[in-house]
């Protein structure tokens, strides 16, 4: 038994800080390895992910110093330390004044320029530049779904949509419904979704891969299933794979999207071989209602 009365397990070393930090280090360095910002693949979400460790190294800055700053002075001013003296009649510092508000206004000053840069460069309605002619998707948030319609291509997805690697992608988004939200985490921003209206988002795949994405949005009841994915093909294959979707996918016209709009949970991912000329404007004025 240990001396406050619990018991020891044999064999077991008590947990010390250096064990601790390691633990927390390799923690951090493991999350990198998630599927999410800090695995970035595509120039919006590298930029991002930049900005964020900016940030923290400019914040890191003043916290470090000042956290150090009230250590010691603890430490210098404890009982024993007779070196320590006690100056009651101390009132003003000019140098200190100084320093503690310029290094608080100059934290300030660096990310405000961090966020003010990064938000223009970041501009989400700013086209990115790549390889080849940038590729049209159309995309609209249902109850509780994603529907993905390549235009140019005629041929539509729900819940899944391919796009060739290092080619811009350029996003018209709106929804049929509530108000919503959409991120690739891995690709980079997220927008807001709205009905009625047309938001843009421009994003790039720098490497192929099936890259998660998903509503940040609270939307009802199946918000936890609107999740979707982004499969990024070398060109050749997804030439290959709209051809193969042509062939085989029904078409999605007015009928088979009321179907669509119905609220439904946990939709698997299927394809439409063909699309409706004009259906992403008919959405988008409204003129076509969810059965509920």
């Amino acid at each position: 038994m240990s001396r406050d009365g619990g018991p020891v397990m044999q064999g077991m070393i008590a947990p010390t800080w250096p064990r601790r930090i390691l633990g927390v280090i390799s923690a951090a360095e493991l999350s990198g390895c998630s599927d999410g910002l800090f695995d970035p693949q595509g120039p919006i979400a590298i930029a991002e992910k930049t900005i964020l460790y900016d940030s923290l190294a400019i914040m890191a800055a003043i916290i470090l110093p000042t956290v150090g700053a009230t250590l010691s002075f603890v430490w210098w001013f404890r009982s024993a330390n007779k070196r320590a003296h006690y100056l009651p009649d101390w009132q003003y510092s000019g140098r200190i004044e100084l320093i503690a508000w310029s290094i608080p206004a100059m934290t300030i000053l660096l990310l405000a320029s961090v966020g003010w840069i990064g938000a223009h460069e970041l501009d989400p309605f700013k086209p990115l530049a790549g390889s080849g002619k940038p590729l049209r998707i159309q995309v609209v948030s249902l109850d509780w779904k994603w529907l993905f319609i390549l235009p140019d291509q005629g041929i539509a997805d729900v819940n899944r949509v391919i796009v060739p690697v290092a080619t811009p992608l350029s996003l018209e988004l709106t929804s049929s419904g509530v108000m919503n939200a959409f991120l690739v985490p891995r690709l980079g921003s997220q927008i807001a979704v709205m009905p009625h209206m047309v938001t843009r988002l421009h994003l790039l795949a720098d490497r192929p891969g099936t890259y998660a994405g998903l509503s940040t949005q609270f939307s009802g009841e199946g918000f936890a299933t609107m999740s979707f994915t982004v499969e990024a093909l070398p060109p050749d294959r997804f030439e290959h794979d709209v051809a193969a979707i042509r062939g085989q996918g029904r078409p999605l016209d007015p009928d088979t999207y009321a179907d669509l709009a119905a609220p439904s949970q946990a939709v698997a991912p299927y394809a439409y071989g063909a699309v409706s000329p004009g259906l992403f404007e008919t959405i988008l004025r409204s003129e076509l209602r969810r059965e509920r």
